[in-house]
């Protein structure tokens, strides 16, 4: 809360203004948010601590920031969005990427989806050399003992492991673009190393940013929020962004102007799961 010089640092109005804001965040799904009375004027509470609020326990907001423990969600679950075939020559053939989440091990049992082709890792390679095993956030060159047909876009994801292949999905979106939404445009989407025709057939409702209330659309407008609902027209491996934020956020892209016009989360997935068991489940 900035400019809390500009109402005699009051506590009452500080707590009007906390509750306010745990409100929001509550509704709009943030679990844990902090409120700090400060004021740039002469950076009260912003470095150090302030005398102007003796009512206030809590600590500035640098100290705070240096402090605070973050912690990054990229799910349990292994994903390798697969980026580049690479093929020197006829005695090396790797899949380049880099791991999203989980870890990769030489030895691993993979299952390429969405064909669901399996092999095993025999090699991991870097720029550096190679590795034993891969965590998220490494870029590596995945070597397997069998060839099998993968391409920009599969995920190689350890056997067992399940993944959906969605041909459509509800998604939370950001709209950038001066030319407004129009429904049933083909837009490419853009998720991993994906990239498909999609088509946003339907809108939910538009957020207004200042109430959280939900109204109405029927297109979307530059810096509007909304949830609408995604076709593609083919499937390709998918996660929620809750579950898997690599994976699970996108952008819109116009396929003639090639400009960014929407970003998203997909929030549900609306196909069959598959596993290599042959079990499914609908989402």
């Amino acid at each position: 809360v900035n400019k809390m010089d500009i109402v005699d640092w009051s506590e009452q109005r500080f707590r009007e203004i906390e509750t306010d804001v745990h409100k929001l965040a509550k509704r709009i799904g943030i679990t844990d948010a902090t409120v700090f009375p400060v004021s740039a004027l002469k950076g009260d509470n912003v470095v150090t601590k302030s005398d102007a609020s003796l009512w206030y326990a809590g600590p500035a907001l640098l100290p705070f920031l240096e402090t605070v423990q973050i912690t990054k969600s990229t799910g349990d679950l292994t994903r390798f969005p697969v980026q580049y075939v690479n093929r020197p020559n006829l005695d090396y053939r790797g899949f380049s990427g880099t791991v999203s989440s989980g870890s990769l091990r030489v030895g691993d049992a993979i299952t390429v989806y969405p064909s669901l082709r399996t092999s095993i890792i025999t090699g991991i390679d870097t720029f550096d050399g190679p590795l034993n095993d891969a965590a998220s956030g490494d870029a590596i060159t995945v070597v397997l003992q069998d060839e099998v047909d993968i391409s920009r876009g599969d995920w190689l994801v350890p056997t067992g492991q399940r993944v959906t292949v969605a041909t459509n999905a509800t998604a939370e979106l950001v709209w950038f673009d001066t030319d407004g939404l129009k429904l049933g445009t083909p837009y490419d989407l853009k998720l991993a190393t994906s990239k498909v025709p999609v088509r946003v057939t339907w809108v939910d409702y538009r957020v207004d940013v200042n109430t959280g209330e939900h109204h109405p659309a029927v297109t979307l407008e530059m810096n509007d929020i909304a949830v609408g609902t995604l076709e593609l027209e083919q499937g390709i491996p998918m996660d929620t962004y809750s579950s898997h934020p690599g994976t699970g956020s996108f952008i819109l892209i116009d396929r003639l102007t090639n400009a960014t016009v929407a970003a998203g989360l997909i929030r549900h997935v609306g196909t069959a799961d598959v596993s290599l068991d042959g079990g499914g489940a609908s989402s």
